[in-house]
């Protein structure tokens, strides 16, 4: 699989993180969750949630704006 995290050729992936927001990662991404299961998005930025109030989790749906 090319770019896959464990070629030594691939290159890193920029992860730009916000206070009381969500971490924005570089896309395309695959990630994996508490469960096993994986999730993929292949947009050029994700936002991952780092509240846990998304309906969308693990994608950040701006829920924490509610709150924060």
């Amino acid at each position: 699989m090319p770019n896959s995290p464990s070629d030594p050729s691939a290159a890193p992936r920029r992860i730009t993180v916000q206070r009381k927001g969500p971490l924005l990662v570089e896309g395309p991404v695959e990630v994996e969750l508490e469960d096993g299961s994986v999730v993929t998005s292949d947009r050029f930025r994700v936002a991952l949630c780092t509240c846990r109030r998304s309906r969308r989790y693990p994608w950040c749906d701006t829920s924490h704006r509610d709150r924060a």
